[in-house]
């Protein structure tokens, strides 16, 4: 009798509605928590993966590799060959990295491509790369901050008195600072 009522002369019976203790919404949250961190983690070995890839050799917004050689007199300025010093051939001289001596190019053959066509080609992927990399760090620098987000209205489920400190931006969460409760 107490979920039935008569509407209009007709006889309906009353849905429960679905009630959410405080409980159940905290374990959701938490089941949100766990997703995002499991997802951030997953992203994160990527990145750990492709940077062990990418040797972050090149990547852009380094600092450009600069040798000093450093000189007696200004004659030596002028004379100065960096392919003698540097023991290798004109051609690979601007070489960064992998750049073989006279010696090692006597007993083999310069490894890898070496017509520019080739050369380029391997420069542009190389560069998705980097591109894929920074990608996944901005992804994983996102999710830390919605897992942030999370755990902080999680938090603010408490009955406990807060007062929030700083409000919510795109790079963090609000801050509250919450009443010292002894733990019984």
């Amino acid at each position: 009798m107490i979920r039935a009522e008569v509407k209009d002369g007709v006889h309906v019976i009353k849905q429960p509605k679905d009630e959410i203790t405080p409980e159940q919404m905290k374990l959701m949250r938490t089941q949100d928590i766990k997703y995002v961190e499991m997802k951030r983690v997953a992203e994160a070995k990527k990145i750990e993966r492709l940077k062990a890839e990418l040797h972050l050799l090149d990547a852009a917004g380094s600092a450009a590799g600069r040798h000093l050689f450093f000189v007696d007199t200004e004659r030596e300025v002028r004379e100065f060959d960096i392919a003698a010093h540097l023991d290798t051939v004109p051609e690979l001289v601007d070489r960064v990295y992998n750049r073989p001596t006279i010696a090692t190019l006597q007993r083999e053959a310069v490894k890898g491509p070496t017509d520019p066509a080739h050369l380029k080609k391997l420069a542009q992927q190389r560069k998705n790369q980097y591109d894929l990399l920074r990608q996944r760090i901005e992804r994983e620098k996102a999710m830390f901050v919605i897992s942030q987000k999370i755990q902080t209205r999680k938090d603010l489920l408490d009955k406990t008195h807060k007062v929030k400190v700083k409000k919510e931006t795109t790079t963090g969460p609000a801050i509250y600072k919450f009443k010292f409760q002894r733990k019984r």
